[in-house]
């Protein structure tokens, strides 16, 4: 089965349905814009929709599969995940990373620390039973608060 996002003029999709295989290969082949063509002459626009484009399940083409929200990137080929918060940045691979390095260490005496972006004081916090701790990135511990 192949998978096609709708986009609106923004680029944003909007949802993602699921078309035969024997149909894209009969209109164009995977990733033409005949098979994008294809999907809109059988799958009505939604509110706002105005084009389509194929996505991967698996992530093989177009960085990964595409979900509500996320935004297809044209110069680049790409579907991009929203931006999580105002101070992360895109790198070179399109993932978003905090100005902060994620903590290195997930665990304090071997239970998982639940860990959170705290963007307000930007820095990573976690939770461990009812503790508290904030992540020490120059020494790489969990300092309880």
């Amino acid at each position: 089965m192949a998978h096609f996002a709708e986009l609106n003029n923004s680029n944003e999709v909007l949802r993602v349905v699921v078309i035969s295989n024997d149909d894209v290969n009969a209109n164009g082949g995977d990733y033409s814009s005949s098979a994008e063509t294809f999907v809109s002459t059988i799958v009505p626009h939604a509110s706002g929709g105005n084009q389509w484009k194929q996505t991967s399940y698996n992530g093989n083409a177009r960085k990964q599969y595409a979900g509500i929200g996320m935004t297809y990137d044209a110069t680049k080929n790409k579907f991009i995940s929203p931006q999580p918060y105002s101070s992360w940045s895109l790198d070179d691979n399109d993932d978003w990373q905090a100005p902060v390095p994620y903590p290195k260490v997930t665990e304090i005496d071997s239970n998982i620390v639940l860990i959170f972006w705290d963007e307000d004081n930007q820095k990573w916090t976690g939770k461990l039973d009812s503790t508290n701790y904030d992540w020490d990135a120059t020494n790489l511990q969990w300092n309880e608060v």
